[in-house]
């Protein structure tokens, strides 16, 4: 997949806190409409959690219309900019092992496993495998997995197989987005497809 598409720099974001508000937004979203409600705060000079933890709902709101579920979405971005501040920061929190930072993130009402680990590898630097609906449709049409197990199992099998280097689970994760995106489709182009040799499904149907 690199040889095929390359470097993708990702995550874009100018800022730790851009990452994190970036991984609330991008639930149930796709990332353009991310963009569009962060260009949003950018240009109402709000990129910041105190500002958002001072802005009244409804303008938060209108700022998130982009991404969907905007009064959810305003709610748990108000949740974990309370959570950073109240926490002491990125300067404060930096210091967790990353076990306890994950559960520390789990605490926050809103943020489940996929979007604590994005926050995780992201904006913290820890190396940890996100799992995502692309993860689970690619390695479960290659055979690796069933798809349908536990969140932390598949994590885990893909941790437990991968050297810790953290450039490495940052690559690896955007690869199979845009893997996911534009080729593993819910209805596949395997003719297109860079690992379609190693690939269970596309044998079959072939």
């Amino acid at each position: 997949m690199f040889r095929r598409y390359g470097p993708r720099h990702w995550w874009p974001a100018d800022s730790k806190f851009e990452v994190i508000v970036g991984a609330i937004l991008t639930q149930n979203t796709n990332w353009k409409n991310v963009e569009r409600a962060l260009n949003n705060l950018k240009r109402a000079g709000v990129l910041d959690p105190d500002s958002i933890l001072a802005a009244h709902h409804e303008r938060l709101a209108t700022w998130l219309r982009p991404s969907g579920y905007f009064n959810i979405k305003s709610k748990r971005l108000r949740n974990i900019c309370g959570w950073l501040v109240n926490n002491g920061g990125f300067r404060e929190l930096q210091q967790m092992r990353t076990p306890a930072l994950r559960n520390a993130l789990l605490s926050v009402h809103g943020v489940g496993r996929e979007t604590a680990d994005d926050i995780l590898l992201y904006a913290f630097n820890r190396p940890v495998f996100i799992i995502d609906a692309y993860t689970r449709r690619i390695f479960s049409r290659l055979g690796f997995i069933q798809g349908n197990e536990d969140y932390d199992v598949i994590r885990r099998l893909f941790e437990s197989n991968m050297a810790r280097r953290l450039s490495d689970y940052k690559e690896y994760h955007a690869l199979i987005v845009l893997h996911g995106k534009t080729v593993c489709r819910p209805a596949p182009d395997c003719e297109q497809c860079c690992i379609n040799k190693l690939c269970a499904f596309s044998r079959t149907e072939r």
